[in-house]
């Protein structure tokens, strides 16, 4: 009896890879009152687009095991090819919530509640998805965007979603900056996620605003800082102090690097503030530090500090602010003409009614003709609306 049982034994272990691979008719003369083989052959016949034996066969698989994905899964798809969809529906929730790695019980219920209009349940299936099959992220990704362009309904739904903060969200965010519409998606998505536990991002916020400068849509750009608040609307220049505060870009300090150009936030040796100092060598004509403003028509008080550390008589430094559209100058200041300590620099400016929706303040060299090298400080920049 124990050599019999130990022979049954080892060929019903013999017969579970044979009957995977198997056809499915041989594999139920085979083992024909296997559930996983009926479950099989179920699938085989839905293929061959016959739904009512697929689902007789996969009612047969259950009886023997109640719990069987697979033929649970053939049913519901037997259904809803006879448009019993409604059953069809209930079966396959039933298939998903057995088994998370039912992906062809999801795929259908995501189709079928997004043409229903239940963006909520169709995103979370979705999600499912999303979370296993990096594969699928591009097709899952365009109905994200598809929805969210047709139908406002939907966005409260994906806003839910992304609001948790999936291990998907970084890659769809950044997917959105390659389709035609997706920089409009980005922009609603940074404001409606702003009061929840996974806002946009400085590093987000800052991609975000760079394509829609890249755009010219400086409108937007406006609006969703002042919904954000990031960076502050109250801080018509940001980091003026030269401090370590995080800021999204392109309105946080950009300091450029270069052949004989040195710039940096450093603590000044006459007094332990951090500031910025710009060192440039040669002819050099490009900005050492900008950043971008959005300021409204009217005028304005742009005032710091600054020192001259070395440099020739007749080279230096200025300060321009400038429109973005037209290049138009507004305002400039100069650096000191002699080393020393530290003094005022000021100048008032007009914002004009058009043609300069946003601004650059930038920090050039003037070189002169002389080849030298022009080192200076500055701090406390701010620019203030004048009355």
């Amino acid at each position: 009896m124990v050599i019999a049982a130990g022979v049954w034994l080892g060929w019903q272990a013999l017969l579970q890879p044979m009957k995977e691979r198997l056809p499915a008719p041989m594999a139920i003369r085979l083992a024909p009152g296997s559930a996983q083989v009926l479950a099989r052959a179920a699938e085989a016949e839905l293929q061959a687009d016959r739904p009512e034996n697929a689902a007789e066969v996969a009612r047969a698989s259950l009886e023997r095991m109640p719990f069987n994905v697979r033929a649970l899964r053939v049913l519901g798809l037997a259904e809803a090819r006879e448009g019993r969809l409604s059953l069809a529906d209930e079966i396959l929730t039933l298939s998903g919530n057995w088994s998370l790695r039912d992906d062809p019980s999801h795929a259908w219920l995501i189709e079928y509640r997004l043409r229903r209009g239940d963006y909520g349940s169709s995103f979370a299936h979705a999600d499912t998805l999303a979370r296993r099959r990096m594969d699928m992220h591009p097709r899952l990704f365009n109905l994200f965007n598809a929805a969210a362009l047709r139908d406002a309904r939907s966005v409260p739904a994906l806003v839910a979603l992304l609001g948790r903060n999936p291990p998907w969200r970084e890659a769809y965010i950044n997917q959105l900056y390659r389709s035609e519409d997706g920089h409009r998606i980005a922009a609603t998505l940074a404001i409606a996620l702003k009061d929840t536990p996974a806002p946009f991002t400085t590093a987000e916020l800052g991609v975000l605003y760079r394509q829609l400068m890249s755009r010219g849509w400086l409108p937007v750009m406006s609006q969703v800082r002042s919904t954000t608040n990031q960076p502050t609307r109250d801080s018509l220049l940001v980091n003026g102090g030269f401090d370590t505060q995080e800021t999204p870009a392109p309105y946080a300090w950009r300091l450029h690097t270069g052949a004989g150009i040195i710039v940096e936030l450093l603590p000044d040796d006459l007094r332990e503030d951090t500031s910025l100092r710009a060192q440039y060598g040669s002819l050099a004509l490009d900005p050492l530090a900008e950043q971008f403003l959005q300021l409204r028509p009217g005028q304005y008080r742009f005032r710091g500090e600054q020192r001259r550390e070395s440099g020739k008589e007749g080279t230096g430094m200025n300060w321009a602010i400038s429109c973005f559209e037209s290049n138009q100058l507004l305002a400039r200041t100069d650096l000191p003409a002699t080393s020393g300590g530290w003094s005022r620099l000021d100048a008032t400016f007009t914002v004009p009614a058009s043609g300069c929706q946003a601004q650059w303040i930038r920090l050039m060299p003037a070189p002169g003709q002389r080849r030298t090298t022009v080192v200076g400080w500055y701090d406390r920049l701010a620019i203030t609306p004048q009355p």
